[in-house]
């Protein structure tokens, strides 16, 4: 039976190491779809690195707003909700569900979870950002089907190494 419980440090790097297979098909998307400078410059020593590194942050510094899904005892997947009180918003900041266990209503019973969360703190809305490339096509896909409607932002990048 999945539960939704709050964040145990001693699921740490279980949670890092599922997080990083999540992701391992969307990062060589999301670098085919964007320029390499700014790919190279986000990831110098490449995105495994990196993501590790943010989001061991996210788990040691954000815990009290950490909630991982246990199934049958294990954690499959976890969401971090941040609170914005000064816009009366909650952010998604990370969701993410081990590979092995995608497409069986993890991820949304981490939505609901993270909306819970944000109801009861008193935010009027919630929001989560996800990339425009290819690789996070499942994820807008998700949001979308629960109701999120999606901003139109544009980001532009310029490598001042070009002069």
């Amino acid at each position: 039976m999945l539960e939704i419980v709050a964040y145990q440090a001693g699921w740490r790097r279980e949670l890092l190491e599922l997080s990083l297979r999540a992701w391992e098909p969307v990062f060589p998307q999301t670098e085919a779809a964007v320029p390499t400078f700014v790919f190279r410059s986000f990831y110098p020593e490449g995105w495994r690195a990196r993501q590790r590194a943010d989001l061991s942050a996210v788990l040691d510094q954000e815990s009290q707003g950490v909630d991982v899904a246990v199934l049958d005892g294990r954690p499959v997947g976890w969401v971090c909700t941040r609170l914005h009180p000064e816009d009366r918003m909650a952010e998604v900041y990370v969701v993410v569900v081990d590979p092995a266990f995608q497409g069986q209503g993890i991820g949304r019973a981490l939505m609901e979870r993270s909306m819970e969360r944000a109801r009861s703190a008193g935010m009027s809305m919630v929001m989560v950002e996800t990339g425009g490339d290819p690789g996070h096509a499942p994820a807008r896909a998700s949001y979308e089907a629960l109701g999120f409607q999606r901003w139109p932002v544009a980001r532009y990048f310029k490598d001042l190494s070009e002069g």
